[in-house]
């Protein structure tokens, strides 16, 4: 580990505190999870090009179902249980 040194405000610590104290960890363990969530975010193309990805899929696909809108929860279901 490399120690380095980072100013947050009064309020923001007090909120990682009690944050890390729910989760029983330190608050530099906290402050690590956070940075090494915003790194792999940036690194997969971060938040806009994660919704243009997602986008671009819309309509591409086609179930053959005409009642996907109202029987979602079946198909769901059903395959959820080919996956048991």
């Amino acid at each position: 580990m490399v120690r380095t040194q980072v100013q947050l405000s009064a309020d923001q610590v007090a909120r990682l505190k009690a944050r890390a104290l729910e989760e029983g960890v330190s608050l530099g363990e906290l402050v690590r999870r956070a940075v090494e969530r915003y790194l792999a975010e940036e690194e997969g193309g971060g938040y806009e090009e994660r919704a243009r990805r997602a986008l671009e899929a819309v309509g591409r696909f086609a179930s053959g179902a005409g009642d996907v809108g109202e029987a979602h929860d079946r198909y769901l279901e059903e395959a959820f249980r080919g996956l048991r």
